[in-house]
């Protein structure tokens, strides 16, 4: 008796509220004592918000919100149990009741004020504190005791305010968040170290544009130490979202990838993958490269599956449980709560789908996007070390249609990895189900779901074949494009950009054809694919008609949901059929790309560094472009030491420019040897610039070494030409150098390859691109000063530069005729004088600007004289309007911030046919949505609750009515598919045509 006693007595309120009036008691005099012992220690508020600032607990603001939340709960529950008791008459057990709420209520305002001020104020707090901690843990362990005792008293019948049950539940999930934020994601905020301002810096910076280089590097993403918590909720975002939502990012704001994700870190991983599978050296396959693609990220695609197969899995359940519930309502229950309980199973396998597709898509696009990262740096990467031979099998324009094109479709093509596999898993669950309701009809659904299936087959075959045909087109035109727009300014000059223009419009109508007819046949697909399940339950119910199957409305219900679902994958199959063949063409593209000859990698025999006197040596050297024709290089024997000037010279075509080819090993080799000892560093004839700061182009990732940079820009004449830019070698210059000079580009090219220091400089005609006296300011400074102990071969027309060489170099035919010193080769009588003698007029010519012009000279070095920038006084205007606002000669690009308006959806919807199909196609989406939703409510109404009940209308007349609403929700999907097609393509054409116009209009910025 007394142990039963002792058990009633823990079920009484007093006993339940006295003990939660304690247990927050002492939580009241915790915080007390904390807050106390923090005034004691007089930790200031200004000191410790830098600090808290860089390391706060990420779950605070959620944490504070959930307070927040329980303390206005709590303050309701009390005046609601003052306004039902005021009346009664008081007892002992409602004081303690009444006493209890307002101990919850001071403890949870405590706690509020005691978070909020942890937020503010506390000195680099990296978790809550342990006792806290424990504290709501008890308070876990007592409301689920609470919630306990709520439920064996209502099984026993026992009446009781419903405020307790509320209120318990509402104490058991706060106490269940408050346990996982402390004990489960506690040590994400020192991983993390992440407060506003998201990157580290000083927040006082307008948007971060002083702090972007630092900003950028030193973040990595919080997603790569959350906790699980934060993970399966996407908490981790909130930070970025928060400050998304106070001012407009920038690219600033966003943290670094993670090494995994980032190119970076996955692209040697994949490279070396790809090798493991071609140990063979067969070349790269189609199939060995989707088996490196698989190995780099097999662990997330199994991690994507596993949360595809939960979420079809979840999908069905309501679908499986919907006859169970109209049983439920129409009165026919199996046991109490079973009302509770069908909801309940609903809204748990609702969570488990959502949560599950959430992070099944989410990780697919991580992958997506880690792929496409790793194939483009593949195609990069393999760009430049194709051979010259395979450099003539693909243009310019098709290697950047394999990065953005077929790099991109291999991206977004995971994202339908799983669509296959799930389909065929839908099918078969939607199966059992209809088996376990229709019986043996559901062998017509059977029958008619393989029948769809089939289909594709065919459909796959025409899509791929328009596929690769639109690829063909698009990569004609994404060649000629590029060249032109590459060479615009030269177009501009001779007046033939429209000729051009017309030129691209004509390659852009051949591949509309070929984009028309891909885009008409998707309409086409989308709509026998909308039929396919109308097709699918007609002969469903069909066949329940003829087998005699009862149709009643739980039934037809559950499997219209079934149906419903089944729907989703058979209407995405047409996307994924065509994604896949997009796919696969794409991968094949690449793989016969990577399959092309690399450059001979034993062209070059390299020494190292100081071991051998020699820094070039070729013996019986013979070397050709291509392998099939003559040599383009014929019996080369040279030998250059270290230190030596080497001087090429010959007629145009004679081989001096495949001579420093050969030697960088860029020309094949056909026999012979090449030894080549030391670092080189080569100066094309073209000079060739990287957009950004002229300081960057000639670091070019170097550290600086102020003294001989400085030392770099005197020898190389580009002291002038920097006093005259706004922002002097800080200066932003245009793609390619487009902001200056021939000649400056070439100085800034010459200044670049000086700066790194190497052992052997091959200079390409490198004077020819400015005028006679900077040429000849450069070879003094250059390579009788600059380079004094370097090794230098350089080839040149100028014969002024040639008694300076201590070898001289003549060259025909690909063959070296003659080679000595200058006066030793003019007095043999041979090739080499008359070449000597065809620039007399040329030296004299020289001589007489070098004695008439003394007065210009400066002029000419910095400014005119190589076609560089033109005098500061006679243009300062022209210059202070092309600079812009901020001084540099290249501004970045405008942006609009905030939401897109109203008026830019309107122009993209009235850009085509005035925007008067716009109609029609909600018309067709409405009509649409109007059979749907006809065609259900037409079969749950028109069909009886159960076997007994007398149905409104005949078998066939409920199958026809149907029949005839699906057809027509297919028909509106082929007229909505049709006029979206129609608009998108008429859009994108007269787009594409508006902005080349505006391309091929615009004026050229003269600087």
């Amino acid at each position: 008796m007394s142990s039963a006693s002792s058990f009633d007595f823990l079920l009484k309120p007093i006993f339940v509220h006295g003990f939660s009036a304690s247990l927050h008691l002492v939580l009241l005099l915790f915080l007390s004592l904390l807050w106390a012992v923090n005034r004691v220690k007089g930790t200031g508020r200004e000191s410790s918000m830098k600090t808290l600032k860089q390391r706060k607990v990420l779950w605070y603001n959620q944490t504070l919100a959930c307070c927040v939340v329980v303390s206005a709960f709590n303050v309701v529950l009390f005046l609601l149990s003052c306004f039902c008791w005021y009346r009664n008459d008081c007892s002992v057990v409602k004081l303690v009741i009444l006493s209890d709420y307002v101990v919850k209520l001071l403890a949870w305002c405590a706690m509020c004020v005691f978070l909020h001020c942890q937020f503010s104020n506390s000195g680099g707090q990296m978790e809550f504190p342990f006792l806290l901690r424990v504290w709501w843990g008890f308070y876990f362990s007592i409301s689920c005791y609470c919630l306990v005792i709520d439920i064996v008293l209502f099984t026993k019948q026992v009446p009781f305010p419903s405020q307790y049950l509320v209120s318990d539940v509402v104490s058991v999930v706060t106490g269940l968040f408050l346990c996982i934020v402390g004990f489960l994601a506690r040590n994400e905020g020192a991983k993390a170290l992440l407060q506003e301002p998201l990157l580290d810096g000083d927040s006082n910076v307008s948007n971060g544009i002083n702090l972007s280089r630092k900003r950028g590097s030193d973040t990595i993403t919080p997603y790569s130490n959350a906790g699980i918590f934060s993970i399966l909720t996407f908490s981790w975002m909130g930070l970025l979202i928060a400050a998304g939502n106070k001012k407009t990012l920038d690219l600033e704001d966003v943290p670094q990838l993670d090494s995994h994700d980032s190119a970076v870190g996955a692209f040697p991983n994949f490279k070396n993958r790809l090798e493991s599978t071609d140990s063979e050296g067969n070349g790269v396959s189609l199939l060995k490269l989707v088996k490196a693609l698989f190995l780099l990220a097999w662990k997330d695609i199994l991690t994507t599956a596993l949360f595809a197969f939960l979420s079809t899995v979840a999908s069905y359940v309501g679908p499986y449980l919907i006859d169970t519930f109209v049983l439920y309502l129409n009165g026919q229950r199996l046991f109490n709560y079973e009302g509770y309980l069908l909801v309940t199973a609903f809204f748990v396998a609702k969570l488990v789908e959502c949560i599950s597709q959430r992070h099944w898509f989410f990780k697919l696009q991580q992958v997506g996007l880690r792929l496409r990262a790793v194939m483009v740096a593949m195609i990069y990467n393999k760009g430049l070390t194709l051979s010259c031979q395979s450099k003539q099998c693909h243009t310019s324009g098709e290697v950047i249609n394999f990065m953005t094109v077929d790099a991109d479709r291999v991206g977004e093509f995971c994202f339908y990895m799983h669509d296959l596999w799930t389909a065929a898993m839908q099918v078969v669950l939607a199966l059992l189900i209809l088996f376990k309701y229709l019986g043996l009809a559901s062998v017509a659904a059977f029958v008619a779901t393989v029948l769809v299936m089939l289909v594709n087959i065919p459909l796959g075959k025409v899509l791929e074949k328009l596929q690769e045909k639109l690829m063909e087109s698009k990569d004609k035109r994404m060649n000629a494009t590029s060249e032109i727009l590459r060479n615009m300014r030269i177009l501009k000059l001779q007046g033939w950009e429209m000729k051009f223009l017309s030129k691209i419009i004509g390659l852009r109508n051949v591949e509309e054809g070929s984009l028309k007819r891909f885009i008409y046949t998707n309409a086409i697909s989308s709509f026998f694919f909308s039929i396919a399940p109308s097709v699918v339950s007609v002969s469903t119910f069909g066949a329940c008609i003829l087998l005699g199957v009862p149709l009643e409305s739980g039934k037809i219900l559950s499997a219209l949901a079934t149906f419903r679902i089944l729907q989703g994958s058979i209407h995405a199959l047409p996307e994924t059929i065509s994604m896949i063949a997009q796919t696969k063409v794409s991968l094949d593209r690449i793989a016969s790309f990577l399959q092309l000859d690399d450059s001979q990698p034993d062209v070059i025999e390299k020494l190292p560094r100081g071991s051998s006197d020699t820094a070039v040596e070729v013996v019986d050297g013979n070397f050709s472009w291509y392998f099939s024709s003559t040599a383009t290089l014929t019996n080369i024997n040279l030998k250059v030491y270290h230190g030596m000037k080497v001087a090429v010279c010959g007629t145009v075509g004679s081989g001096k420019s495949s001579l420093l080819s050969c030697i960088l090993g860029e020309l094949p080799k056909i026999s012979g040897t090449l030894k080549l000892c030391g670092t080189k560093a080569y100066v094309a004839q073209s000079p060739w610039i990287q957009s950004g700061k002229i300081e960057e182009n000639i670091l070019f990732g170097k550290e600086m070494d102020r003294e001989r940079y400085d030392r770099i820009l005197e020898a190389c004449a580009l002291k002038k030409d920097l006093e005259i830019l706004p922002f002097g070698d800080q200066t932003v210059i245009g793609e390619r150098g487009i902001n200056l000079s021939g000649g400056q580009k070439q100085r800034v090219q010459i200044a670049r390859a000086l700066y790194q220091d190497a052992d052997i400089y091959l200079l390409d005609e490198s004077f020819s691109a400015v005028d006679a006296h900077t040429g000849s300011h450069l070879f003094k400074e250059v390579l009788l000063c600059s380079l004094i102990s370097k090794t230098v071969i350089y080839v040149t027309h100028q014969v002024e530069f040639l008694p300076a060489a201590d070898l001289i170099l003549v060259m025909e035919d690909g063959r070296i005729t003659q080679a000595g010193k200058y006066y030793d080769i003019l007095n043999s009588g041979t090739d080499f004088m008359f070449l000597v003698g065809a620039h007399k007029e040329a030296l004299s010519a020289i001589g007489a600007v070098e004695t008439g012009t003394d007065s210009e000279q400066s002029r000419s070095e910095g400014l005119e004289g190589d076609g560089g920038l033109e005098s500061a006084q006679g243009n300062e205007s022209d210059k202070v309007e092309d600079v812009g606002p901020k001084g540099q000669l290249v501004q970045e690009e405008e942006r609009e911030k905030g939401k897109v308006g109203f008026s830019i959806y309107w122009k993209y919807i009235t850009t085509a046919y005035g925007g008067s199909l716009v109609p029609l196609i909600l018309l067709a989406q409405i009509l649409f949505q109007t059979f749907q939703i006809g065609s259900n409510y037409w079969m749950a109404w028109a069909s009886p609750t159960s076997a007994d009940v007398e149905p409104p209308v005949g078998r066939f007349t409920l199958i026809i009515v149907y029949l005839v609403l699906a057809i027509s929700s297919a028909f509106s999907v082929l007229t909505r598919a049709m006029l979206l097609s129609t608009v998108g393509y008429k859009t994108g054409t007269l787009l594409f045509k508006k902005m080349h116009s505006c391309i091929f209009r615009a004026p050229i910025l003269h600087t």
